[in-house]
């Protein structure tokens, strides 16, 4: 029963006998827990894990060297990644991965409600207040959003209140067409627990994972700029149905990406440990963190409020603490300088930060991924950014001379920003005529090798999970259910699970819908593109989400899904758009209910109240969001105007304005296929990346106790995916901290690592968030201006900072580039 805070009373005597006796013993069970570290599970007979194939040799998570003879023995293990101590480990009792054992429990206490209905109030009020926020917000610039792990914080205080505040009441509730059932309402059903609060966080991440809805950006452009008004009904639909639709995908891929135990979800990793941390106040065992005995909720807190005081600093008083480009402060105006060491538009060759946005901004906390993911993406960094960016820049490829080392904007041939509505005509429509008047689109360097790394990351997943996982993927889908569990798929076991048919029923009525809404109204994308479109997540939702489920690094198909739709329906940029955010969007949605998925697995969430929470939350926010975009558009004056009195300026809408005119309607061909593209080489990268994983899959399989299982393709590539408007600078720094945490203090402190790191990680974000919200909703939104001397002013003055560091500067008039072109 999906809402089980109605308690059904008509039980029969023995089923409450039965009842009240498992749940005596899941308490007895769970009661000897022996807090983080407890290395036995709730269940008294050894748990068989699942003998891994020979291609989990290859696993880059698992310890190297481990014995993957014996592993389905209960013989316990000691295995050594970093050749450090670490406790021995009977892994038929708990994770092979010691990530996963660092943070979260081989335990499970069956006797905690969480379906209840504080659950379920704290969850949709902070759903719709979030969803409100975030959405409103996103429209002005600079912009702020309630990111999950605020939430989790702001959850727990709320629900001891919730405890403190509210009578103990309960009462009957009877239906006529029930006939003689009756269900009772418990106000507060036990005190506020571990269960119930994943609950609120995992609707708060399924109503806006930290961000506005994808949809609402296009329904603004589409209203704003193109004038198309479609009603609410329309969107209503695309909102809720580009939110859901990947839900029913992500059903029937939890059998890959949710019930293998080599499928860790490291982000889950960090919500488990802050989970622990708030719940669990008692000090650590110095014998297992390198003499620490402080409680994981203390150290939370001593971290958070530092990090919270901290960033008032590089975040108000001192900004030039956040890109400490000295080397560009000593010659602002020199071009070459800049472009090598400036870290907002250069290569930031000497990165040193003071701020945690810098590190953790694009690619989330380093102190999450695995150390070889984190080595990987630098890998690439170095060969793939910086050497290839100072090959093609500094010997004048594509123009460069005129035009910056790397930000995400486009230029035409006078070295200025593109002006699409130069090559729209009244009805903003596209004008061959104009265009060839105007100018072709040159993009900066680091913006043409981002797209040789989207088309290497797309076919090198395709490749590398064909190879790496082939086997594995097929064998899980035969027997689905029936395969051996590790510990925490043995605990979930005592839960009914949420049938496919569940999923694969919503899928199908929210992709029926999808056809609604593309075919109902004038959206100019036709019913085979839809069907493409469908496809791509289809396809690549396994592969990328094998990747992000093990490395924490995430492959997009945004620049994928512009550049196919662009071949199959050129002129079209309202059917772009679309098609971008069903192909794109589904896969991404269908990644975040996944790793939510993990997160109720870990912490032993009954799968069909997870479902429910999930649809719920979802669906809830998606009309939230509508309602609150469309009451900014009717009363917030000047909206989406570059000079809009309160900074409502819409950067995301008008982004995806710019990026639907340039790659919509002059397309990818123009840019890619035409006989005068300077940009076609970049197609290579599709061949590029198909062919490197089968050279590293070779070596690995080769000389199997070597590194070169640890090299990794897809993420070498897929990890590059953010530069710009990333750039080195951001990279190194997060790259070095990761070095200093997921390396060096794993190797020389494991214990003090298993113990404090993942809390270390959500400290620092919490901190960070809660600091960012103060200043921008009792500073930045009064007007207030940050103290006016060197570190906030001149700092800002580089041509690093104003994104001028060009070598060559054009006279008035004067143009670059070919002479001709269509």
């Amino acid at each position: 029963m999906p809402f089980s805070f109605l308690t059904h009373r008509l039980k029969s005597k023995a089923s409450n006998v039965k009842n009240e006796t498992d749940e005596q013993l899941n308490r007895n069970q769970s009661s000897s827990r022996n807090d983080e570290k407890s290395h036995s599970a709730t269940i008294s007979t050894p748990v068989p894990f699942i003998s891994p194939s020979p291609s989990s040799s290859l696993d880059p998570n698992l310890p190297l060297p481990f014995p993957i003879h014996s592993i389905s023995s209960p013989a316990s293990l000691s295995p050594d990644p970093e050749k450090s101590a670490e406790p021995s480990i009977n892994i038929s009792l708990n994770s092979p991965y010691p990530q996963v054992r660092a943070a979260v429990r081989n335990t499970d206490d069956a006797s905690l409600p969480c379906n209840t209905i504080r659950a379920w109030c704290i969850g949709l009020v902070l759903t719709t207040v979030g969803a409100g926020i975030n959405c409103l917000f996103s429209l002005r610039s600079p912009s702020i959003a309630i990111t999950t792990v605020c939430v989790q914080l702001i959850a727990w205080p709320l629900g001891k209140g919730w405890d403190l505040l509210l009578p103990n009441w309960s009462w009957d509730l009877h239906f006529w067409f029930c006939g003689p059932r009756t269900w009772k309402i418990i106000l507060k059903e036990g005190k506020w627990n571990m269960k119930e609060h994943t609950i609120v966080v995992v609707m708060a991440n399924a109503g806006y994972a930290g961000a506005s809805i994808y949809a609402t950006d296009i329904l603004i452009s589409q209203e704003v700029f193109y004038g198309q008004k479609f009603g609410w009904a329309f969107q209503l639909l695309f909102a809720v149905t580009n939110q859901m639709l990947g839900f029913g995908l992500a059903g029937v891929c939890r059998r890959w990406l949710v019930w293998p135990a080599a499928m860790i979800w490291p982000s889950d990793l960090v919500n488990c440990a802050l989970m622990y941390a708030l719940h669990d106040h008692s000090p650590s065992n110095p014998a297992e963190t390198n003499g620490w005995s402080i409680s994981k909720y203390k150290w939370f807190m001593y971290i958070m409020s530092g990090s919270f005081i901290w960033y008032f600093f590089p975040g108000w008083i001192f900004q030039g603490l956040s890109y400490f480009t000295f080397a560009c402060w000593i010659a602002p105006k020199n071009p070459v300088v800049n472009q090598l060491f400036g870290g907002v538009t250069g290569l930031g060759l000497i990165p040193i930060t003071f701020d945690w946005t810098v590190v953790s901004g694009y690619l989330y906390s380093p102190l999450i991924p695995p150390w070889y993911a984190i080595a990987n993406t630098l890998i690439g960094l170095f060969i793939f950014v910086i050497i290839s960016s100072l090959g093609v820049h500094y010997t004048g490829t594509w123009y460069a001379d005129y035009l910056p080392m790397s930000d995400s904007h486009s230029y035409d041939n006078t070295g200025k920003p593109y002006n699409v509505s130069r090559i729209l005509d009244a009805n903003l429509e596209f004008s061959e005529e104009l265009y060839r008047k105007y100018s072709p689109v040159f993009l900066s360097t680091g913006f043409a090798l981002n797209y040789g790394f989207s088309f290497a990351a797309i076919s090198s997943v395709i490749v590398h999970t064909i190879l790496y996982e082939g086997k594995t993927i097929w064998r899980q889908w035969k027997q689905a259910q029936n395969q051996e569990d590790d510990i925490h798929m043995k605990l979930m076991k005592k839960y009914k699970d949420a049938p496919d048919w569940w999923y694969i029923t919503l899928g199908l009525i929210m992709l029926a819908l999808s056809f609604v809404v593309i075919l109902f109204w004038d959206t100019h994308l036709t019913w085979w593109a839809f069907i493409v479109c469908i496809a791509i997540p289809l396809i690549w939702t396994v592969p990328i989400g094998i990747i992000f489920a093990t490395t924490n690094i995430q492959i997009g198909l945004n620049v994928f899904t512009e550049f196919v739709i662009g071949y199959m329906l050129p002129g079209r940029p309202v059917a772009l758009m679309l098609f971008k955010a069903y192909g794109y969007i589904t896969m991404t949605q269908a990644q975040f209910f996944l790793q939510d998925l993990k997160l109720g697995h870990y912490l032993k969430i009954p799968p069909r109240t997870m479902f429910v929470a999930q649809c719920v939350a979802a669906f809830w926010s998606s009309i939230v969001q509508i309602a609150v975009m469309n009451w900014a558009i009717s009363h917030i004056p000047e909206i989406c105007t570059p000079l809009q009195p309160n900074s409502y300026t819409c950067p995301g809408p008008s982004a995806f304005f710019t990026t639907s005119i340039i790659w919509g309607v002059i397309g990818p061909s123009r840019i890619f296929s035409s006989p005068e593209s300077y940009y076609q080489p970049l197609l290579y990268y599709f061949l590029l990346g198909a062919l490197l994983p089968i050279l590293t899959y070779i070596l690995s399989r080769a000389y199997p106790r070597s590194s070169f299982k640890y090299l990794i393709i897809p993420v070498m590539f897929g990890g590059l995916q953010l530069i710009p408007p990333a750039t080195g600078y951001d990279y190194l720094c997060w790259g070095f901290v990761g070095f200093i945490f997921q390396y060096w203090i794993r190797r020389r402190w494991r214990g003090w690592w298993e113990g404090y790191n993942y809390v270390t990680s959500a400290a620092l974000d919490t901190g960070l968030i809660l600091c960012t919200l103060l200043i921008f909703f009792t500073l930045e939104l009064t007007n207030a201006k940050p103290p006016q001397w060197f570190g906030n002013i001149d700092v800002f003055q580089t041509m690093d900072m104003t994104g001028t560091a060009v070598r060559k500067v054009l006279p008035e008039g004067e143009t670059f580039g070919p002479k001709t072109w269509s």
